[in-house]
């Protein structure tokens, strides 16, 4: 047989798997495109479901009227930043951490004058004003009603009453939705909207080693800043350190010794005074106030 018959034969035999072939590469060609569109949609698919669930768990933990975080947040935050603080090698002292319990007053003559909407209003930009005058590490939320909590990580009390002034000035001077520039309203101090912030300050480990207890101190610190009239602060290593119920009330001025027995509670009667450090020793913001009301 010779050569060209059977380059011809072979030509001819293999034309169809030639084809197969072709046809085989084009459709492996098609199954990857699709399968490279159904990714880039999967992954389209995925990138929005990311963003929603983002966008629901900071629905799930912000204040609906106020904007800042809410009280299950803080929860949360509490105790993973108590349990940091705690997580130190065997005998060493734990991170200090510092906790604020803030209280405005003054919202219920806001309510009246202007009505609740305006009153909630104000509420949620005073709340985005004090969410500004804390570092990016720190933590502010909503307790209930117009109380605050702030989470203040590697915090002593140093820097915990340094915020907590800073805090008072700051709702002292807050510039009221309905503000005039032209002077203030009849009856209101030049310079003043009319509310306050009473805060009580509680720092790890000196006033507790669990979120629970820091919280009760907290609580009991501002209990006693509200009872001496507010626009101050309070520390708990001082009710620590009240020789009594009689003591406590000369200490905050309370006329009776019943409403100083309900603010300090179980209090030790054993335990000296603690003295706190030289930047606690001025509790009333009144001092501070007297540099930063020369501001604008």
């Amino acid at each position: 047989m010779s050569t060209p018959f059977l380059v011809q034969a072979l030509a001819v035999l293999s034309a169809p798997a030639l084809g197969a072939v072709a046809l085989t590469g084009l459709r492996l060609r098609r199954r990857a495109a699709d399968a490279e569109s159904r990714e880039a949609a999967l992954r389209l698919l995925v990138d929005e479901l990311t963003a929603e669930r983002d966008v629901l768990q900071r629905t799930a933990s912000c204040d609906p009227l106020t904007g800042v975080w809410n009280y299950r947040h803080l929860q949360l935050t509490l105790d993973r930043e108590v349990e940091r603080a705690r997580r130190v090698d065997p005998g060493a002292v734990p991170r200090p951490l510092a906790l604020l319990m803030v209280e405005i007053a003054g919202f219920e003559a806001v309510v009246a004058e202007h009505g609740r909407a305006r009153g909630n209003a104000i509420l949620r930009d005073l709340a985005q004003r004090l969410s500004v005058e804390i570092r990016r590490s720190d933590t502010l939320g909503r307790y209930g009603g117009e109380e605050f909590l702030v989470v203040l990580p590697d915090t002593g009390l140093d820097g915990a009453v340094q915020v907590a002034e800073r805090l008072c000035w700051t709702v002292r001077r807050h510039q009221l939705l309905d503000w005039s520039p032209a002077g203030a309203e009849p009856g209101r101090v030049s310079g003043r909207n009319g509310l306050t912030a009473a805060v009580g300050i509680a720092v790890l480990p000196e006033d507790g080693a669990h979120a629970a207890l820091l919280l009760r101190a907290a609580d009991r610190a501002l209990g006693v800043a509200r009872a001496g009239g507010g626009d101050c602060w309070r520390g708990a290593a001082e009710l620590a350190g009240l020789g009594g119920v009689a003591e406590a009330a000369e200490l905050i001025g309370v006329d009776g010794v019943a409403e100083a027995a309900e603010i300090t509670g179980n209090l030790s009667p054993g335990t000296e005074k603690a003295s706190l450090t030289s930047a606690g020793t001025a509790h009333s913001t009144a001092a501070v106030a007297a540099g930063h009301d020369t501001g604008p």
